[in-house]
């Protein structure tokens, strides 16, 4: 109980101290080893500033120092009410794949298990996705979960999302945050969080009650890479977050994987100049997995629904990942029923068949 309540404290005054004026990681870290401790740098009069030739810090530590009691009280109290965890650089359980990064986080949020040693793979993409990548992205992070891993993403929308869906179906996920871990962002994933801290973690290095600012999320794409042996790209446009994250795992030695898709779509341009530049092609969970010498999990297939003669004709018209809308289903089909066709897709959309896209479209859907 001593030693937990110590580490409390330290982690208290870690948060304090951060909020200084001119403390970032790098400079906390030598504050503590002038000092002793983050506690004792935090409380250190100003002549000790100067004696240790940090002066010029002496003024911002000072005013975060007044202003302790008050922030570490609301700290505490958010933590115990929402069950926070706090782990620091430093601690037993903070994961050893990410104290190797260049600016590891000093001080992590956790809501949920945060397991310091297990395998770790990143799966990042497009907020802009296709219905391929988010067929793609879910069945990679049921198959990596199963495989062993515990997928790290970031909860966007998109293919973040859906890799977290996709490996809650069969393990573990990690859910990084450029909010506090309290937040609800995006808004219509509340209940997808509250899975992934059952089973799994959400962790974020801002503090509870932090809001989702943009300047933040570039800053979190280090911790995804950071805790993670590789990073898998599903889709990306030339210009995005995950081209981010991905050449973030590059600086730091770490694998990168994408997965390619149509020469015809933009949010599949960035995975493409991944490929160019280096980055392993990956058609199939499989591959990564075997990459790290595992051997993959069979998945026992489901059976398609029985479907009547007018319902397989209009299955084996439509594809997984390219909308067909009612009239380019007549024309394939040599039809001019609209209304017939019309219901025959609600009934299909009924024994989860089809799946209307928002531009109503209608793509098949198959078992998996």
């Amino acid at each position: 109980m001593e030693e937990e309540a110590r580490l409390l404290d330290e982690h208290l005054a870690l948060a304090a101290l951060l909020r200084a004026k001119g403390v970032g990681g790098a400079t906390a870290l030598k504050l503590r080893e002038a000092f002793g401790s983050w506690r004792a740098a935090l409380t250190a009069p100003a002549d000790a500033y100067l004696a240790q030739k940090l002066g010029k810090l002496a003024d911002g530590v000072a005013k975060a120092c007044r202003e302790a009691p008050a922030f570490e009280e609301q700290l505490r109290t958010a933590c115990e009410r929402k069950a926070i965890r706090m782990v620091a650089y430093g601690d037993a359980d903070y994961p050893s794949y990410l104290a190797e990064i260049f600016a590891p986080p000093l001080l992590l949020y956790v809501r949920g298990t945060l397991v310091p040693d297990v395998e770790r793979i990143a799966m990042v993409g497009s907020r802009r996705f296709s219905k391929y990548g988010e067929g793609v992205a879910q069945s990679f992070g049921e198959a990596l979960a199963r495989g062993g891993f515990t997928v790290v993403s970031g909860a966007a929308r998109g293919i973040d999302s859906a890799s977290h869906r996709g490996a809650l179906k069969a393990g573990r996920t990690e859910a990084v945050l450029g909010c506090g871990v309290d937040v609800v962002y995006p808004p219509e994933n509340g209940k997808l969080l509250a899975a992934i801290a059952e089973h799994g973690a959400v962790i974020s290095e801002y503090p509870p009650g932090t809001p989702p600012l943009p300047a933040y999320f570039p800053l979190r794409n280090r911790i995804i890479s950071g805790l993670s042996r590789g990073t898998i790209v599903v889709e990306a446009a030339e210009r995005s977050g995950s081209l981010i994250t991905a050449e973030q795992a590059l600086q730091e030695g770490r694998d990168v994987f994408a997965v390619p898709g149509s020469i015809y779509s933009a949010t599949s341009q960035g995975c493409h100049r991944l490929i160019q530049q280096g980055a392993k092609l990956v058609t199939s969970a499989a591959d990564v997995l075997v990459e790290y010498g595992i051997e993959p999990q069979a998945k026992p297939k489901k059976k398609l629904p029985a479907m009547s003669k007018e319902e397989r004709e209009v299955y084996q018209v439509l594809s997984n990942d390219h909308p067909l809308s009612a009239d380019e289903i007549l024309i394939s089909l040599k039809k001019d029923d609209a209304s017939s066709l019309s219901f025959l897709l609600l009934q299909m959309e009924l024994k989860g068949l089809v799946e209307e896209t928002s531009a109503h479209g209608y793509v098949r859907v198959t078992p998996t």
